[in-house]
């Protein structure tokens, strides 16, 4: 009976397994993983603005790595992984990612921004981004780095957070209490891989944030306040952006759009479309064509000049 009854609680446990597993753990501040290169900071001192509470999830952080000793060429960039608003990307399109811009002698910095699916419905995601931003730039002389190079990268949900942060930055407050809010919030650079920038859409055929967090009495408003083409302008920063033909969660065309703004904006950009691919590949996942798309980003970055070493200087407003 004694066996029969241990054979039960075992497998109960292993029903439960599953169901914990699934819920994602929060980057959190003040975790000592220094011996690494790895910080987490949070963004705001206190509560960040329009939270809900207190908990992890409400507590947007940016996790800071930092290149090889000797190696560090000044250059930045800010991490926004995808997963449609519900949940973060953080190794695939986050901690991967870091890893590969500090292996060139980037300092990286994974922004774990406030979901939706938590309640946080745009404008907040976009509030933690340009905060992070900010904070890059502000204490570019604590990072080592320069505050005019700074890059912002995203993929799919994390694609048009980081298109919205490049065409709705804010311009520092001089006058502003908090130092951090004294910089301005426009990335340098954009990178966008497989970028969601058609979230915002009544179009429910494809994948649709107003049908995800059930707001479709007021998508239209959202879509006219939070579609990053629809803001392009020629103060966008020079973006790098590639796509997959065969991505059927996120279409090629919306990518199209906003590369078509940004030329119709004289801003310069640089365009990649692969053949085959889901969505969600990374950094490539094994495909033998796009596995080579981080060989064109890496050439682009190098022509403008980002991985040429460079002293950190002070932050400008």
């Amino acid at each position: 009976m004694k066996r029969i009854l241990f054979i039960i609680i075992a497998v109960g446990l292993l029903a439960c397994a599953p169901a914990q597993a699934q819920k994602q753990p929060c980057a959190t501040a003040g975790n000592n993983n220094d011996f690494l290169g790895i910080q987490t900071i949070r963004l705001w001192p206190g509560e960040a603005p329009e939270a809900k509470g207190k908990a992890c999830e409400d507590t947007p952080t940016l996790t800071v790595f930092e290149p090889p000793r000797g190696a560090e060429n000044g250059s930045a960039v800010v991490i926004m992984p995808g997963g449609a608003y519900i949940h973060l990307a953080s190794n695939l399109e986050g901690r991967a990612v870091a890893d590969w811009f500090t292996a060139r002698g980037f300092r990286a910095f994974v922004l774990s921004y406030r979901l939706s699916s938590n309640g946080y419905l745009l404008p907040v995601p976009l509030l933690d981004a340009r905060r992070a931003i900010q904070t890059v730039r502000a204490r570019a002389r604590d990072y080592e780095i320069d505050p005019d190079r700074i890059v912002v990268i995203g993929f799919s949900a994390g694609g048009h957070l980081a298109a919205l942060s490049g065409t709705q930055f804010v311009p520092g407050n001089p006058d502003a209490e908090d130092p951090i809010d004294r910089v301005s919030s426009r990335p340098d650079y954009m990178v966008l891989g497989y970028p969601w920038i058609g979230a915002i859409s009544s179009d429910t055929s494809h994948l649709s944030y107003c049908k995800l967090f059930n707001v479709m009495d007021r998508c239209e408003a959202l879509r006219a306040a939070y579609s990053p083409d629809l803001f392009v302008s020629k103060d966008t920063p020079p973006t790098f952006w590639y796509h997959t033909f065969t991505d059927q969660t996120v279409p090629v065309e919306q990518g199209l759009r906003f590369y078509e703004a940004l030329v119709k904006a004289g801003v310069p950009a640089e365009a990649h479309i692969f053949a085959k691919g889901l969505h969600g590949t990374g950094l490539g996942k094994g495909d033998a064509a796009l596995d080579q798309w981080p060989n064109l980003l890496e050439t682009w970055l190098r022509a403008q000049g980002l991985l040429t070493v460079r002293s950190a200087a002070g932050a400008k407003p």
